[in-house]
């Protein structure tokens, strides 16, 4: 499992509490380029977090109802969305007073309507370039392009030229420059 950064796990933190507070949503945290999949909290967090007995999420993995990663030692790790449903889970079950097999099925249906308007809403926007990039756990991510990467690679360009690595045939030194990531351009199909 990825390590991630104190800085990342903040931002998650406050994505994960403005969610429990029905003050973002799902779409809202994806569009802005949070990976809602990517498993963050431990149990005790999401526990804490969505006001729910450490007991009643083992008891919803054991269900089916809604299954954190594991780590390599065994811990259950949760996403954002995992996160969403505990809490969607929460309400229906407690407030509606739907029984455990109704609230998979909703649940079941809300993920399904969220992947569609997701669909729709990517089908409506203009087409053109895409930026992928690699995460560190091997995955391939498309990330929504943006001004900054567009003001990055202006300044790259201007400051060492296009991918000028300098001219050998006269003795110039290679520039080179390090970075922590790959970018990928490529087209949107």
């Amino acid at each position: 499992m990825t390590r991630i950064d104190r800085e990342t796990r903040q931002m998650y933190l406050a994505c994960a509490q403005a969610l429990v507070r029905d003050q973002v949503n799902l779409d809202a945290a994806d569009d802005a380029g949070m990976d809602i999949e990517l498993p963050v909290f431990s149990v005790g967090q999401v526990a804490t977090l969505a006001d729910i007995h450490p007991q009643t999420l083992r008891q919803y993995d054991r269900l089916g109802l809604v299954v954190p990663e594991r780590t390599e030692g065994g811990a259950r790790r949760y996403s954002l969305r995992d996160l969403d449903r505990l809490t969607q889970a929460q309400h229906l079950s407690q407030d509606e007073s739907i029984n455990l097999a109704g609230v998979t099925r909703i649940l079941a249906l809300a993920e399904e309507n969220r992947q569609l308007r997701r669909q729709l809403r990517r089908s409506r926007q203009a087409e053109g370039p895409s930026i992928f990039a690699a995460a560190a756990d091997g995955r391939v991510v498309e990330i929504k392009r943006s001004d900054s990467a567009r003001l990055w690679r202006q300044e790259i360009t201007h400051e060492y030229g296009q991918y000028s690595t300098g001219d050998s045939t006269h003795g110039d030194k290679p520039q080179m420059t390090t970075s922590k990531s790959l970018i990928i351009w490529g087209m949107h199909s």
